[in-house]
């Protein structure tokens, strides 16, 4: 199989947009069915489209709505809604070595989410450090406007959808996740990282089953990393042993 080409310098960020593509399969269908929900908890169309471009969390938007429409305080929705994105406390660590030579970094983080993490941590590397800030910005920018867009058409069609074509309905929740399987599918030839998705998975259902299911993500992410960097540990020791052996 040949390598992604790389691109030039002009062009990084339309290689991103262009790879950001397939991710659309999955952010329009449940942007799509969040847009739909908010609007019959009592948002308006404009108030789900704004807290897509401004919170734009996946997740913690359902719940969000739900908490709000509940009458839930102000403070534990907040608390709860940063209880679920805890888990980009591994994700920007692993993402900015590869864009920390640019002063734009952290802002945009805000296009960070689960698919683009694992589309960029494979795809990063790859690239030349000139064209890495052009490729997220391309890629991170294609996600979000499908995400504000899918939103849209939600808070005004979806109903008209849904009721149209009922299984639609059905189906869109499940979009994401399957997408973010497929990203994650190639990682599971690697030994290293098959332990750790292991170990992740293992977890995160473990905790779900005693019904935390709110932190279940957030925790199992930083068991995940404890994981990964204690299998990296082990195998660096192992190398300096063997290393330290023959040179003996």
């Amino acid at each position: 199989m040949s390598s992604p080409a790389k691109p030039g310098i002009h062009s990084a960020w339309i290689t991103g947009a262009r790879e950001g593509i397939p991710l659309l399969g999955g952010y329009i269908p449940v942007a799509i069915s969040f847009g739909l929900i908010a609007v019959q908890s009592g948002f308006s169309a404009w108030e789900a489209v704004l807290i897509s471009t401004v919170v734009y969390a996946g997740a913690s938007q359902f719940l969000f709505v739900a908490m709000v429409a509940a009458g839930a305080p102000l403070w534990l929705v907040v608390v709860m809604t940063l209880l679920i994105n805890a888990r980009h406390l591994v994700y920007g660590p692993n993402i900015a070595p590869w864009l920390s030579g640019s002063r734009w970094w952290p802002w945009l983080m805000h296009g960070l989410t689960d698919q683009i993490f694992a589309l960029s941590h494979v795809r990063l590397p790859q690239l030349e450090a000139r064209h890495r800030m052009g490729w997220y910005i391309g890629v991170a920018v294609v996600a979000w406007f499908s995400w504000i867009g899918g939103t849209a058409i939600g808070a005004v069609a979806g109903m008209e959808l849904t009721q149209r074509w009922p299984l639609v309905g059905e189906v869109m929740p499940f979009a994401l996740p399957a997408l973010f399987l497929v990203l994650l599918a190639p990682r599971f030839a690697s030994r290293h990282w098959a332990l750790t998705l292991a170990a992740t998975i293992s977890s995160a259902l473990l905790i779900a089953l005693y019904g935390f299911k709110n932190a279940a993500i957030p925790i199992a992410a930083v068991c995940g990393a404890l994981v990964y960097y204690g299998l990296d540990i082990l195998v660096r020791n192992r190398l300096n042993s063997t290393s330290e052996a023959k040179n003996g």
